[in-house]
């Protein structure tokens, strides 16, 4: 099963999580034949750390819980808030795949079902016309990875996830303006994150 992990960092904890860095690397490499993707979000400098993302494929929410939990960043008390969700990878494929430019900044885009309303029947419903929006010229060649976030049953739909490589921010925004499931009003709130390749330099 894969499993969607997000960590939000607190204020002013640079130092801490570097310290842990090396810690936080030899954790992950006993998940390195299932990771499918990682690295850190970043602030608005493009530089500095403010989240941690993990796409791991894992046998069970209890082993979701340990990897997420007992992974030295978390243990330690650098995030103020940890996220776990199933995920289904549309593309079949990891970051590694990727064929894209290094130098080009990149996003994690988060868009959050609504809240107390099961919408999983009206996302099936458009899902065609999603994929066929996602796979047009000009659009397809940007997206690293995506896919639908589940209950922990795997069986409500609850959001998506979009890894996307873009030139900024306003490329994003009109990048889903004409989306199904954002004109369609899907997403409660969309949340777009500076985000880089990670793992070891």
């Amino acid at each position: 099963m894969e499993y969607f992990v997000y960590c939000s960092n607190k204020p002013k904890v640079d130092a801490l999580r570097a310290e842990h860095q090396e810690a936080h690397w030899a954790f992950m490499d006993q998940y390195e034949d299932r990771m499918i993707a990682r690295g850190p979000t970043l602030a608005e400098d493009g530089k500095t750390p403010n989240g941690s993302m993990h796409i791991v494929d894992l046998e069970s929410e209890e082993e979701a819980k340990t990897f997420a939990h007992d992974e030295p960043y978390a243990k330690a008390g650098v995030f103020t808030d940890i996220t776990i969700r199933r995920w289904t990878n549309a593309l079949k494929r990891t970051m590694w795949d990727f064929q894209g430019d290094v130098s080009s900044t990149r996003f994690l885009c988060i868009g959050y079902g609504p809240l107390g309303i099961d919408s999983t029947a009206r996302r099936n419903e458009l899902l065609q016309s999603h994929r066929d929006y996602l796979s047009a010229p000009g659009r397809v060649e940007r997206g690293i990875l995506r896919g639908p976030l589940w209950d922990s049953a795997g069986e409500k739909w609850i959001g998506s996830i979009f890894l996307i490589e873009a030139p900024d921010p306003t490329f994003i925004k009109a990048f889903f303006v004409d989306e199904p499931y954002t004109k369609d009003g899907l997403y409660e709130r969309f949340e777009m994150l500076l985000w880089r390749f990670g793992g070891r330099n």
